[in-house]
């Protein structure tokens, strides 16, 4: 079968090494007689209008390799973008979307031993996750634990690991600092929330209308902006004293990004997540000297591959954060993996609280 390696980013968030088995779907070498795929296919990426579900036969998992049925899969900003033609990741055509996904293994390749069949599985592949059944590296799937659901798993890694790699690996985040975190009803914003919130910070959310706000709350937050009718710089000086944020946390950039960096506290850490708004900012470099802030670049997907056992070892905590209570993905809500187009106009019109699920 022929495997074709691509760094995956997310809409500026993080880049992922991952491989796009996409062709297994038609040129593996051996096919179970038994079971069909069923997949939303991307022939030409022209928009998500042009997706196709189709009838595929099953691969069997080449070295290194897992078959997994799908059980729920997320849908994330870069999997609009890669339908469009808009990504930074050019998968070759055809290729089934999805990102991020969790089921149980249904078969293994030649050299696979730490997972095994009918093991329940999250992955984070770049592509793929979108129909019945999907083959993917064995070493980008993180083995459930006990009493972890499938549409929570599917909704876990991408976010969680941003947030926690952003926050408190590029961020130094510590206990008793105050932390904005903008875009924060969105799915990393509510992960940012949550883990700023394990870590004993104190933190303002700022989103767009009342809804997200109360949502917010509902989540851990302290105290919340609405910036669709406040003054950013006004409520943050307003709800810190004067004295501004020490850590914002910014996966959306755009018009917000300028008064937020003009508010922030003396050494305080800007983290640069993302563009969901579309235009990257451009800031006056004298604001950092001004306040001795640093503006720190959040590239989770080249740390997880250039510091793999650093990047597994945040895992692990955050599974066991999960476990604890401490975390839980902000679930929008679950629709059939028939509906997908239904899901894509939903998140296209920004109104999307936490993720939203496709099932099996």
């Amino acid at each position: 079968m022929n495997c074709r390696v691509a760094p995956l980013s997310e809409d500026g968030l993080c880049t992922h090494e991952t491989a796009v088995c996409l062709e297994a779907f038609y040129h593996a070498q051996h096919y179970s007689k038994e079971t069909v795929v069923h997949a939303w296919l991307c022939e030409n990426p022209i928009g998500v209008d042009a997706l196709t579900w189709k009838e595929l036969p099953t691969p069997q998992p080449s070295a290194g390799e897992v078959l997994i049925q799908i059980q729920a899969a997320s849908l994330n900003f870069p999997d609009l973008l890669i339908v469009q033609n808009k990504y930074q990741m050019k998968p070759p055509l055809p290729f089934v979307p999805g990102s991020e996904y969790a089921g149980v293994v249904q078969a293994v390749g030649e050299g696979v031993t730490h997972l095994k069949v009918g093991q329940s599985v999250a992955c984070l592949s770049g592509t793929g996750g979108f129909g019945t059944h999907t083959l993917a590296p064995a070493k980008l799937c993180m083995p459930l634990p006990a009493g972890f659901p499938a549409v929570d798993a599917a909704a876990f890694i991408m976010t969680y690991a941003t947030s926690y790699h952003a926050l408190i690996d590029r961020g130094q985040l510590k206990a008793g600092e105050t932390v904005l975190v903008l875009g924060a009803a969105g799915g990393v914003g509510t992960a940012a929330i949550q883990i700023a919130k394990a870590a004993g910070a104190r933190v303002i959310a700022a989103a767009s209308n009342a809804e997200k706000c109360a949502l917010c709350t509902r989540i851990g937050a302290d105290a919340t902006i609405n910036y669709s009718q406040d003054n950013l710089r006004d409520a943050l000086k307003a709800l810190t004293d004067g004295k501004g944020p020490d850590v914002i946390y910014d996966p959306v950039g755009g018009e917000f990004a300028e008064p937020a960096f003009r508010s922030i506290a003396w050494r305080g850490r800007y983290l640069v997540v993302g563009f969901a708004a579309g235009p990257i900012p451009a800031l006056p470099w004298n604001l950092a000297l001004l306040k001795g802030a640093s503006l720190v670049g959040v590239f989770w997907g080249d740390y997880a591959r250039r510091e793999p056992q650093a990047n597994a070892a945040m895992m692990q905590e955050l599974a066991q954060w999960y476990g604890q209570g401490k975390i839980k993905p902000v679930i929008h809500h679950t629709l059939p993996m028939a509906q997908l187009k239904q899901a894509y106009e939903e998140m296209g019109s920004r109104g999307v609280m936490g993720k939203l699920v496709m099932v099996n």
